[in-house]
């Protein structure tokens, strides 16, 4: 797997004004450190991950599509292979995408504008760094073989950490990148197969909550003050941002892996059901970040679900107001 090199400027501002004006982010920072939780000592490493055995039927829907899958003339033990391999390939990504937060974290605190969100950023360095542990060690002991980083979230990082934009790199990481991640982890209890990567997901979700609502406070106060062309090129970010992660679920990776025909693979990960309703649920939190930074405009709305991601009732008429923005 070839590291994602990226040449960048980095803009670094340094404030001499010490107060604390914003209550939010310093009872963020105070969360932070309360919620503070050891890698080692807090998580039950010797939990059997007994990796690729048989597994439950699960849902009806589970089932219904499992039989309108390309994997149903093969039998049983390739659908309890595929669940595996997609609980593999999803931690995997997370691995990635947390080494990426980590170094966007660290970014951050060098470019924020102020003292005190710098300090609540710092403490998300600390987070990512563990993260990154947990999950490394997670798939170095229990998966016999990890997935590289998938090819359209290499993409969108590659964007985001090129971007010298503190918010465009605060945009694409914070919000499209952490907001989807933490819906994720919050859906392990319902797909993953073993108690210790759902207890792993569980620590990690509540740091990312703090992560997502540093991204929303930061920008919703940083985007009233762009123009509507500024804010413009933000909504053409998201929808970019959007459609390289929909093509991300869409699991080629896990089709090449289970010999599973692509172009027939990618189709029913477009069109099933549950599939669909999975990709809606987690873009639900994006969803929500965007409509409080004011980026949820009608352009925005209908891109999403042109793109099938967004379910009923996801966008909240009372919140779907953008920032006036500057004219110029």
């Amino acid at each position: 797997m070839q590291d994602l090199d990226v040449q960048a400027r980095v803009h670094t501002r340094l404030s001499w004004d010490y107060s604390t004006s914003t209550g939010r982010l310093r009872t963020l920072t105070r969360r932070a450190h309360a919620g503070q939780w050891d890698a080692e000592h807090d998580i039950d490493w010797s939990a059997p991950v007994p990796f690729g055995a048989p597994l439950p039927d699960g849902s009806d829907l589970a089932r219904a599509s499992f039989e309108a899958s390309p994997m149903a003339g093969r039998g049983r033990p390739l659908w309890d292979a595929f669940r595996w391999e997609l609980q593999a390939w999803l931690v995997s990504q997370f691995l990635h995408g947390e080494q990426a937060a980590l170094t966007v974290a660290a970014r951050l605190v060098e470019s924020l504008p102020t003292v005190e969100a710098k300090l609540c950023a710092a403490t998300q360095v600390t987070d990512e760094a563990r993260h990154v542990e947990v999950f490394a060690r997670y798939l170095r002991e229990h998966v016999p073989e990890p997935y590289p980083v998938n090819a359209d979230l290499r993409a969108l990082l590659e964007d985001v950490l090129r971007d010298s934009r503190w918010d465009v790199t605060a945009l694409g990481m914070q919000i499209m990148v952490e907001a989807l991640a933490m819906a994720a982890f919050r859906l392990a209890g319902a797909t993953f197969h073993d108690p210790l990567i759902r207890h792993i997901t569980t620590l990690v979700a509540r740091d990312e909550a703090r992560h997502v609502s540093l991204g929303v406070m930061s920008l919703e106060e940083a985007y009233r003050e762009l123009s509507r062309r500024e804010l413009a090129e933000r909504e053409e970010l998201v929808l970019e941002a959007a459609a390289l992660m929909r093509r991300r679920f869409l699991l080629g990776d896990l089709w090449e892996r289970l010999d599973v025909d692509r172009p027939a693979g990618l189709a029913y990960a477009a069109t099933d059901p549950a599939m669909v309703m999975y990709r809606q649920t987690v873009f639900a939190r994006v969803v929500s970040s965007l409509v409080h930074i004011g980026l949820m405009s009608e352009r925005v709305r209908q891109g999403l679900a042109d793109l099938d991601l967004l379910s009923y009732g996801t966008v909240p008429r009372r919140l779907s107001r953008r920032p006036s923005g500057r004219s110029a």
